[in-house]
């Protein structure tokens, strides 16, 4: 799809029943002046169908599966390579797998691989049963006392020999993609809000908070941690991420789909080969709306690494916040085909005040790829977003914001 055809495709966009508004954006970036245009509409909803239900992992400020199939469906074809620097996740690789495109990630944080790569090579649920039936969970080294502030004494037992296994078995070599499965989803159910979590009750699953925090919610809830049986809520979990995989269908597909994620600083990724993806659909870090350091401390600790080491970009200021995302948008354009696209997703920040599109548009002028269009998908917040407060134009984003680009 050529830039013109792409966008006459959003202006013309009504399929939930409402129309594009249309409004122009001049911008002047190092005396070179032009027009984008910004397209307001609902471009993905709630109401559309599911999303494949592997995508069912929590993660702070993830987007949707269906934003990444919109410039999937119409910017790329099967066979193409599509790349996130941000993987977070990995939503826009998985989506990307699922629609037959060759997933292409990096992520600063080695969580984001440990979380996507299980799901682009899935086991079966009789090989989960057997291998948490021949793991040993009885027996534990570590002392993590202050984790009993989120687990009864045998759960954190269990949790920590799960964790032993996994290390003991990453380094001898042995962890294989049954291995992996469970290790990404026992991640995913270290702590939250209901019962299929191996935690007391704690707020929502894409964080953990601080022991400090835990007990104040135990104390004003009056609660203690109960014993937690791991193994039946891995199977259960397990069980509903497959519930829509059928491997089988990936035959349809005659591409080469293996997968390549790195762990890389987004800025200068040398291990992904220069214009070798059709589209990147990424979201970076909103200057400090997210402090992932501290959201995944927990679920760092259990493949044992300490989140605070990792150097994931904090910016306070918008101008240290351009300088990095220049330097990103260079690399992207080093790492897109000529006429590839990248569609980078941002938010209006603090209180609405702050557009980072507009700022994303100088960013990429300067990297030396061309604005065609900036999309606005208005969206209202999740129960997971009012749980923590978190209202519309308040502490967080309104709606997607994604400016696309061409690399000429």
């Amino acid at each position: 799809m050529t830039s013109q055809e792409f966008i006459d495709c959003i202006v013309e966009f009504s399929e939930f029943g409402s129309s594009t508004h249309l409004e122009p954006f001049e911008w002047e970036v190092d005396g070179k002046k032009g027009t984008t245009m910004k397209a307001t509409n609902e471009y993905w909803t709630s109401r559309q169908r599911q999303a494949h239900s592997l995508h069912e992992i929590s993660y702070r400020a993830c987007y949707k599966p269906q934003l990444p199939r919109f410039f999937i469906d119409r910017l790329s074809n099967p066979g193409d390579a599509v790349y996130d620097p941000f993987m977070g996740r990995g939503t826009t690789q998985l989506e990307a797998f699922l629609l037959g495109r060759k997933p292409l990630g990096n992520d600063i944080n080695p969580l984001s691989k440990v979380l996507l790569s299980p799901r682009l090579s899935p086991p079966s649920i009789a090989d989960v049963e057997q291998r948490l039936d021949e793991i040993d969970l009885s027996k534990s080294k570590e002392n993590n006392s202050e984790l009993l502030a989120f687990y009864h004494a045998d759960t954190l037992k269990e949790i920590i020999a799960l964790k032993e296994y996994f290390l003991k078995r990453e380094r001898q070599g042995k962890l294989d993609s049954v291995d992996a499965w469970i290790r990404m989803v026992a991640i995913n159910r270290l702590s939250g809000h209901s019962p299929g979590f191996f935690s007391v009750y704690t707020l929502p699953p894409n964080q953990a908070v601080s022991v400090k925090r835990q007990l104040k919610i135990n104390e004003t809830r009056e609660q203690i941690p109960e014993y937690k049986d791991i193994r039946p809520r891995i199977i259960k979990k397990s069980k509903s991420l497959l519930k829509d995989w059928n491997g089988a269908r990936l035959n349809e597909f005659t591409h080469d789909l293996t997968s390549q994620l790195t762990n890389s600083n987004a800025e200068s990724n040398s291990e992904i080969e220069s214009s070798s993806a059709q589209l990147v659909v990424t979201s970076p870090p909103f200057l400090d709306v997210v402090n992932y350091q501290a959201d995944n401390w927990l679920r760092c600790w259990f493949i044992g690494i300490d989140s605070s080491k990792i150097n994931i970009s904090q910016f306070k200021k918008i101008a240290d916040w351009e300088s990095t995302m220049t330097a990103v948008l260079q690399d992207l354009q080093r790492i897109v085909k000529p006429n590839g696209y990248i569609a980078f997703e941002v938010g209006e920040v603090r209180n609405g005040t702050v557009l980072l599109e507009e700022n994303v548009i100088q960013c990429g002028v300067q990297a030396g790829l061309e604005p065609v269009i900036i999309l606005i998908n208005a969206q209202e917040f999740t129960k997971t977003a009012n749980a923590w407060g978190v209202d519309n134009k308040t502490k967080g984003t309104n709606t997607n914001r994604i400016v696309v680009f061409r690399n000429t």
